[in-house]
């Protein structure tokens, strides 16, 4: 990939993927040259799918790649602040941090998904109680990370409070991993952002609502004194790259697209296509890492087309 501008892959292994089908996707990205790989953070398929075999949890995959893998860069979009308490999410995250040689990065939302907490029991409290939650969550995980060692931490907040906290194990990136934040809230979202993120991530829109929402953020953090410029921006589309219409078509098939939607929607067409529509985006947006997820994952081929024919253009 170029230097001032990265591919990650990003998987949904609830539609169905074992373990082994995402180390397969994850050391081919690592040999053609991606930058990073990283997966959601779901216990419940979506749409028409089986979802057979089942979930996978994101946390414990991570830690089986950070072991298989040497360079990728690896991650969540994003894990769900319902499903972890933030002092032991902390922790495992550190964790993965040190058993991959500093290479996690952590997207952290407030969760959404309401029928995937009902099926597995986990609590679902209202849309201001979690994002309460979610603003808690960013303060305690980054300050246990940011805590000295030899020093203890503290928190009393209304949902979470931390006595006496050694805040161990640290992990490996200093001064900590990097935190991800994105979604289209036009307020609390960007606010959080300015004083979390490292990266803010848009998935799945337009770039006119992408632009509009990077500029709330921009501003938000001028609001607190911070440069607007330390914040990466990034997006993510749904990939479909094809040699030529049948490939192309063959491809959508198989996630049971529409190839016309898809050119609408996601990054789609050609190869020529893609460079083209990912230089709107760049110029229009700013951003400068873009994750393709990839929901086909038996189509390493796939991987291949797009590092040979699309990543050596931008």
């Amino acid at each position: 990939m170029t230097e001032n501008f990265k591919l990650r892959i990003f998987t949904e292994p609830q539609q169905g993927a074992t373990y082994d089908d995402l180390l397969r996707v994850a050391k081919h990205a690592e040999a053609t040259g991606y930058d990073a790989f990283f997966r959601s953070d779901h216990y419940l398929k979506m749409g028409s799918v089986t979802g057979e075999p089942g979930p996978t949890d994101a946390w414990v995959t991570l830690a089986g790649l950070a072991r298989e893998t040497s360079r990728l860069r690896l991650g969540t979009l994003m894990t769900a602040g319902t499903f972890r308490l933030p002092g032991p999410l902390a922790i495992a995250v550190a964790q993965v941090d040190q058993m991959s040689g500093g290479r996690v990065e952590l997207g952290l939302g407030s969760g959404w998904y309401e029928e995937e907490h009902t099926a597995y029991g986990i609590p679902f409290p209202s849309l201001k109680e979690r994002f309460d939650r979610y603003a808690e969550q960013l303060e305690i995980i980054t300050g246990l990370w940011a805590t000295p060692s030899g020093e203890h931490f503290r928190f009393d907040g209304a949902h979470y409070q931390l006595a006496d906290s050694p805040a161990l194990p640290k992990p490996v990136q200093q001064p900590r991993p990097p935190v991800l934040i994105g979604g289209l809230g036009k307020k609390r979202t960007p606010e959080l952002a300015a004083r979390f993120a490292d990266e803010f991530n848009l998935p799945f829109v337009d770039v006119d609502t992408a632009s509009a929402q990077f500029q709330r953020v921009d501003e938000a953090c001028r609001v607190i004194g911070r440069d607007p410029g330390e914040v990466v921006r990034s997006a993510a589309l749904v990939l479909c790259v094809g040699k030529d219409e049948q490939d192309i078509a063959r491809r959508a098939e198989a996630i049971g697209r529409d190839v016309e939607e898809l050119r609408l929607n996601g990054l789609a067409g050609t190869p020529a296509e893609a460079v083209d529509k990912i230089g709107t985006w760049r110029e229009r947006t700013g951003i400068t890492r873009l994750y393709l997820q990839v929901l086909d994952l038996s189509d390493l081929d796939h991987l291949d087309l797009v590092a040979s024919e699309v990543a050596p253009q931008l």
